[in-house]
C-alpha cells in the first residue's frame, strides 16, 4: 500500500510540473486507503532529527530566546482607522525602528476573544516584534483572493496534522521521507510565497523572534478579513513553536477527503478536540476557492447524486478536457470570492460540489446547524471566529518539542 501511495504522490507531482497546481481539492476518486493509522498527538510516529538547532541568527546583534506568553493586565488599546499605529515598547531591533506602519485597509478593533490555549496569548509579540501582525496582514492584503482562500485552507491542513506548527511549509526534515506538503491533499496547497515573504520581511525587522506557525494562523485570520468584505476579524493568540516533524504518509490519514461520510467527517474533527458544531462551522469556507473536477467527478455520472440537475449540467461542460487535464471550477457558484453563508444557502439548495458537503444534510444535528447559518449569517461569522480560534490551538509546540525557523521551508 505503502508503494502505491508513492506511486500516486510521483503521478501527482508530475501533473504538477507539467500545469501549475491551483488551490482546491484534487484528490484522485476513489480514493486509496492508507495504511498509517492517524497521528496520535502522543505517540509521535517518528522521532526529532538528533541535529542540534544552531542559534538564530539577528543581523548586529544575538537575538534572545522567544518569551513567554504575554497576558497583558492592561491589552494595548485598539487601532483606530485613520491614526498611526501606537508606538512600539522598547523594540529590541532595531534600534532606531521605522515608521508605524499605517495600512491603507485598516483594521477594526478585534472583539474580546475568549480565553486562549496554555502557552498562546493575545498581543504575543507586543514587546518583542510589535509589527508583526501588521507586516502580515500588509502581505495577505497585497494577495489575490484566491491566495486568500488558498492561505484559509493551507491553514486548516496545517492544524489537522500534528497541531498547528508549520509542519505543512517543510519542504525537507526527514531524509528518509518526504513531508507532507508533498501528500495528495497538498498538492494543490498554495500561498507558500505570501508565508515566505512575510517571514523575510519579519526576519529582517526582529530577526529570529516570530514562528511560521504564528505567521501562518495570522494570514489565515487576515485571509478570513479582506475576504468577507473586513466583517469577519478577530484577535488570533500566539506564541506557537514551529514542529520538526513532517512526514508525508500523515496526509491522507488526517485530512478528510472532499467524499467523506458526515459520520466520517465528526470522527476526524473529534480526533483533533473540535466538536461537529465546529465541524459545520469551519466547513463554511468552501464558499471560497476552487476544486479540480476530479474531487466530485463521480457525482457528475452517478444518477443517484442529488445534485442539482442543472448545475450538474453545468459542470459537466465545465470539466470537459480534450488534453486530458484536471479542470478547476469555482466552489461556490454563487459568491465565489466571498466568505458568507452562501455555502449554507448552496447545501440546501443542493448545488455543492462534494459529497462532504452534501453529507451535512443526512445527519439531524449536521442539517439543523446548516439551516441555522443559512438563515443568519452573523450567527455563522461569529461561530466561524471562534472556530478558527480553536482549530489555531490544537497540539501547540513549545521550546521543548519545537523551534522558531529562521526560513519556514526547513529545519534549522
Amino acid at each position: 500500500m505503502a508503494k502505491l501511495i508513492a506511486v500516486l504522490t510521483i503521478f501527482a507531482l508530475a501533473a504538477c510540473v507539467a500545469r501549475p497546481c491551483q488551490a482546491g481539492y484534487g484528490y484522485p476518486n476513489p480514493m486509496p486507503s492508507p495504511s498509517p493509522p492517524p497521528y496520535a498527538p502522543n505517540t509521535p510516529s517518528s522521532p526529532p532529527p538528533a541535529t542540534p538547532s544552531p542559534s538564530p541568527y539577528i543581523p548586529g546583534t544575538p537575538s534572545p530566546p522567544p518569551p513567554a506568553p504575554i497576558t497583558p493586565s492592561s491589552p494595548p488599546p485598539p487601532y483606530t482607522p485613520g491614526t498611526p499605529s501606537p508606538s512600539p515598547p522598547s523594540p529590541i531591533t532595531p534600534s532606531s525602528p521605522p515608521p508605524p506602519y499605517t495600512p491603507s485597509t485598516p483594521s477594526p478593533p478585534p472583539p474580546t476573544p475568549s480565553s486562549p490555549a496554555p502557552g498562546l496569548a493575545v498581543g504575543y509579540y507586543q514587546k518583542t516584534c510589535y509589527r508583526a501582525e501588521e507586516i502580515v496582514r500588509e502581505t495577505v492584503r497585497d494577495a489575490s483572493k484566491g491566495i486568500m482562500a488558498g492561505l484559509i485552507r493551507m491553514f486548516f491542513h496545517d492544524c489537522f496534522i500534528r497541531g498547528c506548527d508549520a509542519s505543512v511549509l517543510l519542504e525537507t526534515a526527514d531524509p528518509n521521507s518526504a513531508t507532507e506538503k508533498f501528500g495528495i491533499p497538498n498538492l494543490s496547497l498554495r500561498g507558500f510565497e505570501v508565508i515566505n515573504a512575510a517571514k523575510a520581511k519579519i526576519e529582517e525587522e526582529c530577526g529570529t523572534i516570530v514562528s511560521c506557525a504564528d505567521i501562518l494562523a495570522f494570514a489565515g485570520r487576515d485571509a478570513t478579513y479582506f475576504l468577507s468584505n473586513k466583517k469577519v476579524f478577530f484577535a488570533m493568540p500566539a506564541g506557537r513553536y514551529d514542529g520538526r516533524v513532517s512526514l508525508i504518509n500523515e496526509t491522507l490519514p488526517n485530512l478528510p477527503p472532499p467524499f467523506a461520510t458526515v459520520a466520517q467527517l465528526k470522527a476526524n474533527f473529534a480526533s483533533k478536540g473540535l466538536n461537529t458544531d465546529d465541524m459545520v462551522t469551519l466547513s463554511g469556507a468552501h464558499t471560497i476557492g476552487i476544486s479540480h473536477c476530479s474531487s466530485f467527478s463521480d457525482r457528475l455520472t452517478s444518477n443517484s447524486s442529488d445534485m442539482d440537475p442543472t448545475l450538474k449540467s453545468k459542470l459537466q461542460e465545465e470539466c470537459k478536457s480534450s488534453s486530458g487535464n484536471d479542470n478547476t471550477v469555482v466552489q461556490d457558484i454563487q459568491t465565489p470570492d466571498m466568505l458568507d453563508n452562501q455555502y449554507y444557502k448552496n447545501i440546501l439548495r443542493h448545488e455543492v460540489l462534494f459529497a462532504s458537503d452534501a453529507t451535512l444534510l443526512t445527519a439531524t444535528d449536521t442539517s439543523d446547524a446548516v439551516s441555522a447559518f443559512a438563515k443568519n449569517a452573523k450567527q455563522w461569522e461569529d461561530k466561524f471566529m471562534a472556530a478558527m480560534v480553536k482549530m489555531g490551538a490544537i497540539e501547540i509546540k513549545t521550546s521543548a518539542n519545537g523551534e522558531i525557523r529562521r526560513d519556514c521551508r526547513v529545519l534549522n
